[in-house]
């Protein structure tokens, strides 16, 4: 089983940042396990990377997509030789590989739908922090623009 070599969850600090698709990806549980594995690190990297950058919770996600998704690779991979060699004991196993293949799928979307309402807010928080700050600098740019009160001309 091959591991991407990207670095793992947590490594970036506070926030990570996106990487390539195919980047970091995780490896899954070995070929044909029952218990669709996922491993998966993600592919994160350090904060000087270019890239959007995400909160980990997010980055996690991405994560264990991803080693989901490699997981799933491995299991067509066996379901295709099992097919290919028409060896009885293989196709009745290809059975449940292909349950625990759909299994795996329906985690994905079910990810997929947790991470969108998760960016949604995210871009949501963004753009009202960005909106409050912009409100509070225009306030203040009014404060030192506004004329003063002139002082009384006394003389003694």
């Amino acid at each position: 089983m091959e591991d991407g070599g990207g670095a793992r969850d947590g490594d970036a600090g506070g926030e990570a940042v996106v990487a390539a698709p195919g980047a970091g990806a995780g490896a899954g549980a070995g070929a044909g396990t029952g218990n669709g594995g996922n491993g998966g690190g993600g592919g994160s990297g350090s904060g000087s990377r270019s890239g959007a950058k995400l909160p980990q919770a997010l980055q996690r996600s991405f994560g264990e997509v991803q080693g989901i998704l490699e997981h799933n690779r491995v299991l067509i991979q066996e379901i295709s030789q099992n097919q290919e060699t028409r060896d009885p004991d293989g196709l009745t196993r290809n059975v449940a590989l292909i349950r625990e293949l759909n299994t795996n799928i329906s985690r994905v979307v079910g990810l997929y739908a947790d991470l969108s309402g998760s960016f949604n807010r995210a871009v949501a928080a963004k753009k009202a922090a960005t909106a409050a700050a912009a409100a509070n600098a225009s306030a203040n740019a009014a404060d030192k623009g506004s004329p003063k009160r002139p002082r009384s001309a006394e003389r003694k």
